[in-house]
């Protein structure tokens, strides 16, 4: 199994979402795709679901001296998550983590304030959210994502990839209230090596993505 590119990902994709019953019909739903590449794919799964789309756009926090080792997250609602007992483990001053907090949400704001082009964020408090990319590799910052959407009020998260390993796959269910990924082969290699298709997504695709809503 194979995908052709991240539109036919996000429509395979809905159609596990639909056939497996994760979207109940009482459901409020909100996808929300994750910057670049999974906005295509969330692109699919909203208009399947009749759903409207957002991206979700957080940053990590990087620690001292090494900026892609991540220590937590910050959300562009100004929400930040951080891995306590990681915190204490390495010595991290809280002092830290409020600069770079704010450093990152400078940056994350900007962000999204480009692709929605002013509209305002969709309202996920109490709603069943679907947060899309286009496959997980270790699935961490993936993790961190749905964290903050469980710190900002969501209903039910259901994390949905079109692949990813299964280790990975079975990390997201402790944080997500449902797991949907079609494609978790046990040689997994790259994302990229599952599309036939994987180009670099533009933010001119995200931007035409949204407004297409």
């Amino acid at each position: 199994m194979r995908y052709r590119d991240r539109r036919d990902a996000g429509k395979r994709l809905a159609a596990a979402l639909v056939d497996g019953g994760v979207i109940g019909p009482d459901d409020d739903v909100v996808v929300l795709g994750i910057p670049r590449g999974g906005v295509p794919v969330a692109a699919e799964v909203a208009d399947a679901l009749g759903a409207p789309l957002d991206v979700l756009v957080a940053h990590k926090l990087g620690a001292p001296g090494n900026p892609e080792f991540a220590i937590g997250a910050v959300a562009e609602d100004g929400t930040v998550l951080v891995d306590d007992r990681l915190l204490a483990r390495i010595g991290v001053p809280r002092s830290y983590i409020e600069d770079e907090a704010k450093r990152q949400l400078a940056e994350v704001r900007r962000r999204a304030e480009a692709y929605r082009r002013g509209r305002a964020p969709i309202p996920i408090e109490g709603k069943t959210v679907v947060v899309v990319d286009d496959g997980i590799a270790t699935g961490a910052t993936f993790e961190v994502a749905l964290q903050l959407l469980r710190k900002r009020g969501a209903g039910k998260i259901i994390a949905a990839v079109p692949v990813g390993p299964p280790d990975s796959v079975a990390r997201l269910g402790s944080v997500a209230d449902a797991v949907v990924v079609p494609l978790q082969p046990a040689e997994f290699y790259a994302v990229g090596a599952w599309y036939d298709e994987f180009g670099q997504t533009t933010d001119d695709e995200v931007i035409a993505a949204l407004d297409r809503q």
